[in-house]
């Protein structure tokens, strides 16, 4: 198999950095490497008895829970608790002091958090695929690999699929820093009995993947509609009168430009490992601080953390002022308001309901107070969930 540009990059990377420490290696004693070495030995001893005495904690958590539920009505264990993930994220960042970085350290965490949680059942998420997708990404980083993870091929699906119960929980993109809303998944929230439980935000580093040698040999461009648009510019300039094809997702992209080397793809670098296909260009989006919100669903409320963030639809009476005396009920109680976007009702044309997040859980104090003003005030009031703020 012919291996591409980006493995072979990849490959040189790697000899210079052996190369690179041959030739510092002068400054260093064997003696000292010997002995360092045994330093690295050491410790991942100490690691790993350490990691399976976290286990064997996680899987007595794990009996306990279950002996509570079958106590109480003899339903299922609710294994993932996001407020306590959060909680722990939280706490080993703050107690970092390096040299790993704290996106490394939560990834790390994360990852044995979700390995621990598989020693009872690996949790089930559902996303938007195929795989090598954004969403699958974010599915991810916050699930991490040893959950059970279905792509779907809408979000359609996705919701349908916790809804019947087939898989626990659900990530769904809800807006993009530069193209703004996802209007589907914006449509689903306001019938689906789901909630949300948490979010994840997702830097999104767009790339120009083909099988081509140069971009002059290109001559279609295949990704998602919001990337296209993300990528708007960068198109003009270098591939201008080349011809785009909104796809269903970036990875279906990518699986279509590795069987044809006059198109290409624009997607994340992910796809480009799993198909196989070059970097030509790497970082093309428009926006230097682009990045995706998504949000995870499932059956269960999450109890406060302290540091939470709730989500309500709300619809008003067609009277003159009915929408800003509603939402003054936060300013009222001090409770910032962090989002406000409005969508169709689609049940009567020209109406209207309105998404709103604000700071805080719905069981504070002041939260309380400011839905207790606006179930009096506003005509529909449907709260999304209280979830914790994402940690990075």
């Amino acid at each position: 198999m012919q291996v591409s540009r980006h493995r072979r990059q990849k490959i040189e990377q790697l000899r210079q950095a052996v190369s690179d420490n041959t030739d510092n290696s002068t400054d260093t004693s064997p003696d000292d490497l010997v002995s360092l070495r045994r330093q690295i030995d050491a410790v991942d001893d100490d690691l790993l008895r350490l990691i399976n005495e976290r286990a064997q904690c996680a899987r007595r958590v794990g009996y306990l829970k279950s002996a509570q539920a079958d106590q109480a009505d003899g339903g299922g264990t609710q294994i993932y608790r996001p407020e306590r993930e959060a909680e722990i994220l939280r706490r080993v960042k703050a107690l970092n002091k390096g040299p790993l970085s704290d996106a490394q350290v939560s990834f790390f965490f994360r990852e044995l958090i979700s390995t621990c949680l598989s020693l009872e059942a690996p949790i089930q998420v559902a996303y938007l695929g195929p795989p090598g997708s954004f969403s699958a990404e974010a599915a991810y980083k916050h699930f991490g690999h040893a959950a059970r993870h279905a792509p779907m091929d809408s979000i359609d699906a996705i919701f349908r699929e916790v809804e019947t119960g087939r898989m626990q929980y659900a990530v769904v993109p809800l807006e993009n820093s530069t193209e703004g809303a996802v209007g589907r998944s914006m449509d689903m929230l306001l019938a689906t009995p789901l909630k949300i439980c948490g979010e994840v935000l997702l830097r999104i580093h767009q790339n120009l993947l083909s099988r081509a040698e140069h971009l002059q040999a290109i001559e279609t461009v295949y990704s998602h509609t919001q990337s296209l648009a993300q990528c708007h510019e960068w198109l003009n300039a270098h591939l201008p009168g080349v011809e785009r094809v909104a796809v269903a997702s970036n990875s279906l992209a990518a699986e279509m430009a590795a069987k044809d080397p006059r198109t290409a793809a624009i997607a994340g670098a992910a796809a480009a490992r799993l198909f196989e296909l070059d970097i030509l260009a790497d970082h093309i989006e428009d926006e230097a601080n682009n990045s995706t919100r998504f949000i995870v669903l499932g059956t269960h409320d999450t109890q406060p953390t302290g540091q939470d963030k709730t989500s309500l639809i709300i619809s008003t009476p067609h009277r003159a002022g009915s929408l800003i005396k509603a939402l003054a009920a936060f300013s009222e109680v001090n409770i910032s308001m962090t989002r406000l976007e409005s969508r169709p009702a689609r049940e009567m044309l020209w109406d209207y309901v309105f998404h709103v997040d604000i700071e805080g859980h719905r069981d504070d104090i002041r939260a309380k107070m400011a839905l207790s003003l606006l179930e009096e005030r506003a005509a529909f009031v449907k709260i999304l969930g209280s979830y914790p703020l994402a940690t990075s």
